[in-house]
């Protein structure tokens, strides 16, 4: 069973894996293709502790206990991956770029040295013994030779030190972007989970050194800690992008209204492609999707400027001395956008069916669109409320409204009755 749990956890990494190496693929940056390398060897040392492959692994090389070395290297490795992105994404680190490359260079090299010592001494080591090929005792099993536990004080100094550094640098994390904040934030946790591990072994270990194994079981446990920090930390390296992404592909559904009556409806050669509208079904390249659709749509409303009716504004402004209640600035923008919208729609298409042609020249004195002047990093945000608001009660009452005053011949300066 215990196999089994290893290798899905194996495969779910690999995923992640190769969804780091798409997103890289993207964006070439530093801090992506750590996180690439990361899971890359992550889910290679769960397929190798797995106990099957773990015990299969000792009989192709005749040693029972071979594959210790690689899991625990792989281990070394993983977290020296984390360690070096809290490197990366250390800001006062960044004002200082040699600082920074000087930093980063030597804790690889101690990483490195740690690593090629450990394999020196482990392949020197006499590993016979009982206990031979079960990877959950082999510390306690073999910390009475001179040689494994050398091995093991190494594996075990290299990695309270590297946990306690990464912790060190994410325990107050002040980054501009969110998700980095929300990965330091992780990081901190998986890493005292990890020392947790070395909090209960090297006792462990320790005692079992002198002959006795009275604390073996606490060796055991303290591999749960591993695990669990390993998967917290995963957790940070992943969680804030799925996040986003979740976001995004609510945001691609929840704009689909806007899209429909811009570009579906009244400006379809704006679309990419046929397809365009359900695309919020697909599961890749969300961002890209996400970006054309906001695209389209701004292609779509501004297609509709020239039959911006400034009756839109004239019927608000009348139900809005009326009501009792008024919505936040930022909500009767959206509505009054959406009305617009909604209004000059509906004309295009009411002139597109009465001449006959997919050109009809608009009318005179169009009115400006409202919210024009939003920024572009509040634009998405923007976009969300006026879809949202299409359907609005204040948004049919102003279409009605809208209605009336055309219908009865009140129209604004350079705008005709009829």
């Amino acid at each position: 069973m215990s196999t089994v749990v290893y290798l899905f956890i194996a495969v779910l990494v690999l995923a992640l894996a190769l969804w780091k190496i798409t997103a890289l693929l993207r964006d070439p940056t530093p801090a992506l293709a750590v996180m690439a390398s990361n899971f890359l060897v992550a889910s290679a040392v769960y397929v190798m502790a797995a106990p099957l492959v773990y015990r299969k692994l000792g009989e192709a090389f005749d040693r029972p206990s071979f594959a210790t070395l690689p899991v625990y290297v792989g281990i070394l490795v993983c977290f020296a991956h984390l360690h070096l992105l809290t490197l990366l994404w250390d800001p006062d680190l960044r004002q200082h770029p040699v600082r920074l490359h000087r930093t980063i260079a030597a804790w690889t090299l101690t990483y490195l040295l740690a690593t090629a010592a450990m394999t020196v001494l482990f392949c020197s080591a006499d590993l016979s013994g009982p206990g031979d090929g079960d990877p959950l005792t082999f510390n306690t099993d073999h910390a009475d030779d001179p040689l494994v536990l050398l091995f093991l004080a190494l594996f075990l100094a290299i990695l309270a030190t590297g946990t306690l550094s990464t912790y060190r640098r994410c325990r107050n994390p002040q980054p501009d972007d969110p998700r980095i904040e929300h990965a330091l934030a992780w990081f901190a946790r998986g890493s005292l989970l990890v020392f947790g591990y070395v909090l209960c072994n090297a006792p462990a270990i320790a005692v079992a050194a002198t002959g006795s194994h009275a604390l073996d079981h606490i060796g055991v446990i303290g591999s749960t800690f591993g695990a669990g920090g390993a998967l917290v930390a995963s957790y940070g390296l992943t969680g804030a992008a799925v996040s986003a992404w979740r976001r995004e592909r609510r945001d691609i559904k929840k704009l689909r209204p806007l899209w429909n009556l811009v570009v579906r409806d009244a400006n379809a050669a704006f679309a990419l492609s046929a397809h365009s509208a359900r695309s919020h079904r697909r599961l890749m390249n969300r961002q890209y999707l996400l970006t054309r659709r906001i695209i389209e749509i701004h292609d779509g409303m501004q297609a509709l400027g020239p039959w911006i009716s400034p009756l839109v504004t004239d019927a608000l402004d009348r139900l809005q001395q009326t009501r009792p209640e008024q919505l936040p600035e930022s909500e009767l923008t959206a509505v009054a956008t959406a009305a617009a919208l909604r209004d000059a729609a509906r004309l295009l298409r009411s002139a597109r069916m009465e001449l006959a042609t997919d050109a009809p020249a608009p009318p005179p004195g169009p009115a400006p669109l409202p919210g024009r002047r939003t920024r572009a990093v509040d634009e998405r945000q923007r976009l969300l409320l006026v879809s949202g608001a299409l359907d609005h009660p204040l948004t049919k009452a102003v279409l009605a409204e809208t209605h009336a005053l055309r219908t009865d011949g009140i129209a604004s300066p350079g705008q005709s009755g009829g």
